[in-house]
């Protein structure tokens, strides 16, 4: 197969997964394996596409990024998002994810751990449906810091490749009193700092591992997420207008036993 069409079918990937509480790291490690992209050029690879994901939040989320950076008066009890309220979001994740970052590189990313991940996360949000309330925070601009520092914590689940980021903030969000839409919506804006730092940290490490000659994938992969990004988080969001997290987890719970017996029962 040649890597053109590797970097659409990644690309593909990343884009429909990376907002979705299916995890985008776990499939694209299952379908890295199933294609025999692995390696450095590959862990490149995908690092960078997840910029184009990213980007895609950012233009649907534009006028909410552009508020935050106006100067007002911070209301800890929710009067809208704030830069404060992403810091709180996201600062647990990061001080952990900087400390254990080589680790999980190393011992957590392989089919096997995706697996047990695929699973762990599904039975998290099935728990989050059951015993979720009816929602007090219903707009992602009436959540509070609090509430805020307590989905950062939930996020830190999603080091575990498989755990889902989505899935796990969603979950948080849901234990929380914040409606699915609420708690989904500020999973993709606290994913925009976070990605974008841990996307720029990894790639400064192995940029110059790439050659000229990688650039039409590059580039053919950045697009191709960030197109397929964007149309699933407008899905998404409707969806979650009239449905549960349960049908993301039985998916979740599918892919684990078809990769299970495909890596190790063949």
């Amino acid at each position: 197969m040649s890597e053109n069409m590797i970097a659409i079918i990644i690309g593909i990937v990343e884009g429909l997964t990376e907002f979705l509480p299916i995890s985008s790291t776990g499939h694209m490690i299952l379908v890295g394996s199933l294609l025999g992209f692995e390696g450095e050029k590959a862990s490149v690879f995908q690092v960078f596409i997840q910029l184009g994901a990213i980007l895609s939040v950012f233009i649907l989320y534009r006028d909410k990024f552009l508020a935050m950076l106006r100067p007002r008066r911070i209301n800890i009890y929710g009067n809208g998002l704030t830069a404060l309220h992403v810091l709180a979001g996201i600062v647990p994740v990061m001080g952990v994810a900087f400390f254990l970052h080589s680790p999980i590189k190393s011992y957590l990313f392989s089919p096997y751990t995706v697996i047990i991940g695929l699973v762990a996360g599904a039975v998290l949000m099935l728990v989050a449906e059951k015993t979720a309330k009816r929602p007090v925070t219903c707009d992602v601009d009436r959540m509070t810091i609090k509430q805020a520092f307590w989905v950062g914590l939930f996020q830190l689940l999603s080091l575990w490749p498989g755990f889902s980021r989505s899935g796990s903030t969603i979950a948080g969000g849901l234990f929380l009193g914040m409606s699915r839409k609420a708690a989904a919506e500020f999973s993709f804006i606290i994913a925009v700092p976070l990605m974008l730092v841990a996307c720029l940290y990894d790639l400064l490490k192995i940029w110059n591992k790439l050659s000229m000659d990688d650039i039409v994938m590059f580039a053919i992969g950045f697009f191709v997420a960030f197109i397929t990004a964007y149309i699933s988080i407008v899905w998404f969001l409707r969806f979650l207008n009239n449905s549960t997290l349960a049908s993301f987890a039985y998916y979740r719970f599918v892919i684990a036993g078809v990769s299970y017996y495909y890596f190790f029962m063949r």
